[in-house]
């Protein structure tokens, strides 16, 4: 008999894995990070998010502890719902994030004319 585990082997996710996709679904930036995890007392630099981030075959790539994720997630559970002296609504502090600001489309304009240039005079035109 088939088992489920045996049909669809999924590769382990690793905490980069996790830190990625939270980053990604909660449209957090790098320095957003440092707050969340500055919350729990817990002090990184924005190029170590980003080394956190990168590919797994890139030079700097840096793998995300075990310390890290954890004080990450304690940090986020704050940041979206406070603290029991001062309890926050999820659902409102996810609506304050901003949303990148967008770039308006130019306008399609139509090219110009080539002016007429027939009346100039051009000293090395050949004569005819």
């Amino acid at each position: 008999m088939l088992n489920c585990n045996t049909l669809h082997k999924m590769p382990e996710m690793t905490n980069n894995d996790i830190l990625k996709k939270l980053r990604v679904a909660l449209m957090l930036r790098d320095d957003e990070i440092v707050e969340i995890l500055e919350l729990v007392d817990f002090r990184i630099s924005k190029s170590e998010i980003g080394a956190f981030c990168r590919k797994e075959g890139h030079p700097k790539y840096r793998e995300c502890g075990d310390q890290v994720l954890r004080n990450f997630l304690n940090g986020l559970v704050i940041h979206l719902r406070g603290t029991k002296d001062n309890p926050k609504i999820p659902t409102k502090v996810l609506k304050q994030v901003k949303k990148p600001k967008s770039i308006p489309a130019k306008k399609y304009e139509k090219p110009k004319k080539k002016p007429d240039l027939s009346y100039v005079k051009y000293k090395n035109k050949k004569k005819p």
